[in-house]
């Protein structure tokens, strides 16, 4: 049997060069996607060495899309869908467009026909699905109102991409500058029955399958994949479990863009929507993440593929256009967009930053045109160089917004102290507007706990620091929880604990003990290093699954580390012991429990 295959040869070959300078550039503390695109350059035809499938690599990463996007609607209700309709459905029209016309101005000022300017326009108005997941899911905003509103942003420009690709060929057709298919129900329609339905009648026919495949699953997918996957896990088996979410993800995704003609991605995220009304959906989410990141890797791995480096030096100038568009115009324009609709400033400074990039849509829609006729093989050249480059900046956009938050902030106060005397109508105004739940503040605790996670855990372990009294306050990054502990009377700040920031907002210099209750170990190894350094005799409580993760968080200066199976088998050996022995004393040495006899007798069984 040959080993030399292409799918194996492009699967180890792009996943061990992308763990390679991942961690590297993780190393150097650049993101690790900074690697993965790398690692595809390396193993792209515009450089030496070994070449992998370019035709593989592009559906390889189609799965990590898919499996993103099912991730992301397993976390995303269709109520989260709706509550942010308000700001997603305007605020992305008004993006694309703004977009659009600046690559079209582009594409007029360097001599391109009209109807390839307005596909470059649209390659540049669209941001990547898995770059900003991405972005969001390390600094775990996806389940905040800021991530509510950029995944809503992001469906309703996946939509408008999907309009789009059934427009530009059929425009192009109509214009006598393309021989691409028309919308394949609409051709039929006119094969069968000699119907010409024209160009308003394949938007209206595409409207109307999109409608129909989103009233299907509403309608009858929220009832059948749920008790789909009750029955799966009622067998028992695992494995059967894990290979029905992967099958959903897939099929769903793969149906939806055979039948109905919309995106993989955009399919996936309804099939995890509608599981999401199940109790599973939190398993689903955790059985289908490692092939999730897998993909997902691979996803930037056949990005980097498509990058000829010869291009930074023949066109420099196009190139920087091209870039300010992405990065500067695309995001001041979300920027304007969200403040418009008096969302905070964070909120906003959140949504420009994940928009600053161009990724997956783009390429289709670069690949089309070229195919059309539409757009040179110089605009797809420039759309590629400008997704790479703009995924690489991506990063450094967040960290710059972070930066310009606080500053702005201060001017905005300052500005506020300068006006001592507002007038009635300034006064009303400012009562109307929502408050700022994206703001956060230091605490003015001392002495105090800090609780990080309250979930499962981390639930039980506050209601005991509150019914005792104890000064405390959690570090939350899920809204729901956030509303509920503000609720409850307590004191709550919201953002990511890793976030050497929000650490200080919880004055750890000046806590007597932080519980990290996060099942995240690597998180948990990061906060408690963090914290020992910043406290050295603070008291560090963290959470463990297995003996290697004991070791671990030890390591970076955690105190005490309980591990939930360790106490679960203890607890069971204990009450085992009160009817099987006459004693009830156990000892924990890691390995086989002892049992120390007692003169007690076993209590009655109830």
């Amino acid at each position: 049997m040959p080993h030399d295959t292409p799918l194996i040869s492009t699967i180890v070959g792009g996943l061990v060069l992308a763990f390679i300078f991942g961690a590297f550039a993780h190393r150097l503390r650049m993101p690790p996607l900074v690697g993965y695109l790398i690692a595809g350059v390396l193993v792209g035809p515009h450089t030496p060495g070994y070449v992998a499938d370019q035709n593989l690599a592009p559906e390889l990463a189609e799965i990590g899309v898919i499996l993103l996007m099912f991730g992301v609607g397993l976390h995303f209700s269709l109520k989260d869908l709706l509550s942010v309709r308000g700001i997603a459905v305007p605020g992305a029209i008004v993006q694309i467009a703004f977009a659009t016309l600046l690559g079209w101005g582009l594409g007029a000022f360097m001599g391109w026909p009209t109807g390839g300017s307005l596909v470059f326009g649209l390659a540049l108005s669209v941001a990547s699905t898995v770059v900003l997941l991405k972005a969001l899911q390390e600094r775990r905003l996806v389940e905040t109102e800021r991530g509510r509103i950029a995944v809503g942003w992001l469906i309703v420009e996946d939509l408008a991409m999907v309009l789009a690709l059934v427009l530009i060929p059929a425009a192009a057709s109509i214009g006598g500058e393309g021989h691409a298919p028309v919308e394949p129900l609409s051709a039929g329609l006119n094969r069968l029955f000699g119907l010409d339905l024209g160009i308003g009648g394949m938007i209206a026919m595409t409207l109307v399958k999109v409608a129909l495949f989103v009233a299907l699953m509403l309608v009858f997918g929220r009832k059948l994949i749920p008790w789909t996957m009750h029955r799966i896990a009622h067998t028992g088996s695992r494995e059967l479990f894990r290979l029905g979410v992967l099958a959903i993800a897939l099929g769903v995704a793969f149906g939806a863009a055979k039948l109905f003609g919309v995106s993989l991605a955009l399919g996936a995220f309804f099939a995890g929507m509608v599981l999401a009304e199940s109790e599973l959906s939190h398993r689903a989410a955790q059985e289908s993440l490692p092939l999730r990141d897998a993909f997902a890797v691979l996803f930037f791995v056949s990005v980097g593929m498509l990058f000829d480096p010869n291009i930074l030096i023949d066109r420099p100038l196009p190139i920087l256009a091209t870039i300010f568009i992405i990065v500067i115009g695309k995001s001041v324009a979300a920027l304007l967009i969200v403040l418009a609709f008096k969302k905070p400033l964070g909120t906003a400074l959140t949504i420009s930053a994940s928009l600053g990039q161009i990724g997956e849509f783009s390429f289709i829609l670069a690949a089309l045109g070229v195919e059309l006729g539409l757009l040179p093989e110089e605009g797809r050249d420039l759309i590629l160089a400008g997704a790479i480059i703009s995924i690489i900046l991506n990063p450094l956009l967040f960290f710059v917004c972070d930066r310009m938050r606080p500053l702005l902030d201060g001017a905005k106060r300052e500005d506020v102290v300068a006006d001592p005397a507002p007038d009635a109508d300034a006064i009303a105004a400012q009562e109307e507007m929502p408050p700022e739940d994206d703001e956060v503040h230091p605490t003015a605790l001392s002495g105090h706990a800090i609780l990080v996670g309250y979930g499962r855990v981390g639930s039980i372990v506050g209601q005991n620091l509150k019914s005792s009294a104890t000064p405390f306050l959690v570090i939350e990054d899920s809204d729901k929880r956030i509303g509920e502990l503000k609720a409850q009377g307590i004191e709550t700040l919201a953002g990511n604990a890793v976030m050497r920031e929000t650490l200080d907002l919880a004055n750890l210099s000046g806590a007597r003990s932080i519980a990290i209750a996060i099942p995240n170990a690597f998180e948990a190894c990061r906060i408690a290093e963090q914290a020992r350094s910043v406290n050295p005799s603070i008291l560090i409580v963290a959470r463990a699954h297995s003996d290697a993760e004991v070791d671990e968080l030890t390591h970076y200066g955690a105190d005490t580390v309980i591990m939930g199976e360790r106490e679960i088998a203890l607890g069971m050996v204990d009450r085992l012991a009160q009817v099987h022995h006459e004693s009830v004393p156990y000892e924990d040495r890691h390995g086989p429990d002892t049992i120390i006899p007692t003169d007690d007798p076993p209590p009655e069984r109830e």
